[in-house]
């Protein structure tokens, strides 16, 4: 089976080139990359504007720009300028063709254990308490950890990109991720995400952030008692306002006119309940790229925390994992900066025979360490389910004793 970026290698700092640096698969269809790519000069947030210049000003018709933008805007992004998109989903070949995905030879690893996680929340909660009264002081921040499993062969991308995009309402995605120093294979973020951070179309801009979250039940009565505890939990609901006040107020000077029309509803995955807010949007500049108002907006709340700065801080210091791209942005606009962007979450980095998942949780007064870790353990489920483990692997490894 031949696979994306098979032949991507990077060399001496130079970005390598593979044959198709990002797709993105949903309910509304498919857009993957397909010609010739050429890259979009590495940067930062700073001279993201400047640096995407030239593709809005002097691309053809049909002509694509996508990739991924890490969690902290310091870091440097990863982005490509392709000829045209089509819709080879990796995940549709043929089925004579998919190999089966081989059997884990390590069980799930946390980075950090689930213990020191518990601890990690503990310490947010603590310093939110001790900074409640003050003006600047940190309300909510989202902490992750980390799943590592190896396998006995390299993983096919193809495979687990056909089982993220069974669910209809996630965007399942790829893209590639510049090698580190010993990778030994080409290097991919694949996920299956709820969140759309931005779409628009013309001067019309869509946004739909999520922030509040329960698991899904079997049982059709504990599921519907989940959806209804999530709805009425005065924690999940102050969580989500966070979210939906920072969007509104980094869109709106960009905006003749903003709102949400519809409130706050339940929206749902194949693994998660969430609470989400439609926010429809017209922009006084249709020039203004889709990947330009992601970078204004990155990252929100719902995956970093408020204040942002603070939080940011905090998940530097607290986490043991770097983010790198987890938490970041993927999507893609054309050439008239038309397009979709959204959060990079519920994704896994694949190199090789290596997977590591991806989980967060918010946490706010009133979060409780073991629920928290408990979030994560099931956030992980889908990317389990794709890599051939059963979906509550990781809150089996949440029970399991240290030592």
């Amino acid at each position: 089976m031949t696979l994306p970026f098979q032949n991507a290698r990077s060399t001496k700092g130079t970005p390598a080139i593979p044959d198709q640096p990002f797709a993105f698969r949903n309910s509304d269809g498919v857009i993957c990359a397909a010609g010739p790519a050429q890259p979009i000069a590495r940067g930062d947030d700073q001279t993201l504007s400047d640096r995407v210049g030239s593709f809005f000003n002097g691309a053809d018709d049909g002509a694509l720009l996508g990739g991924a933008l890490p969690f902290h805007k310091s870091e440097f992004d990863y982005l490509w300028q392709v000829d045209h998109a089509d819709k080879r989903w990796p995940g549709d070949q043929p089925k004579a063709n998919i190999q089966s995905l081989p059997a884990t030879v390590s069980r799930p690893r946390s980075q950090p254990s689930p213990q020191t996680y518990m601890q990690s929340v503990s310490q947010a909660l603590d310093i939110m308490r001790a900074e409640e009264q003050l003006p600047q002081g940190l309300n909510k921040v989202v902490l992750a950890r980390t799943l590592m499993l190896e396998h006995a062969q390299d993983i096919g991308i193809a495979d687990v990109l056909a089982k993220l995009s069974e669910d209809p309402s996630v965007t399942a995605f790829q893209v590639a991720l510049p090698n580190a120093a010993n990778d030994t294979a080409p290097r991919h973020l694949v996920g299956a995400t709820p969140e759309l951070l931005i779409r628009k179309n013309g001067t019309a801009i869509l946004s739909h952030p999520l922030a509040g979250s329960a698991r899904r039940q079997d049982d059709a009565a504990a599921d519907a008692a989940a959806a209804e505890g999530l709805k009425n939990s005065v924690k999940d609901q102050h969580e989500h306002a966070l979210v939906v006040e920072y969007i509104l107020d980094t869109l709106a000077p960009y905006c003749v006119e903003l709102g949400a029309p519809d409130g706050t509803t339940l929206t749902t995955t194949r693994s998660m309940w969430h609470l989400g807010t439609m926010i429809k949007g017209v922009l006084k500049d249709p020039d203004t790229p889709a990947v330009v108002l992601t970078s204004k907006l990155h990252p929100t709340p719902a995956v970093c925390g408020m204040p942002c700065q603070r939080a940011a801080n905090l998940i530097r210091e607290l986490e043991p994992v770097p983010r790198d791209f987890y938490a970041g942005a993927v999507g893609w606009c054309d050439r008239y900066g038309d397009g979709a962007w959204y959060l990079a979450i519920r994704c896994a980095e694949l190199c090789g025979t290596q997977a590591r998942l991806y989980a967060g949780a918010g946490i706010v007064l009133g979060s409780e360490p073991q629920l928290e870790a408990a979030e994560t353990g099931a956030k992980f489920g889908a990317l389990l389910a794709a890599l051939g483990l059963p979906r509550d692997a990781a809150l089996q490894e949440l029970n399991r004793p240290q030592g």
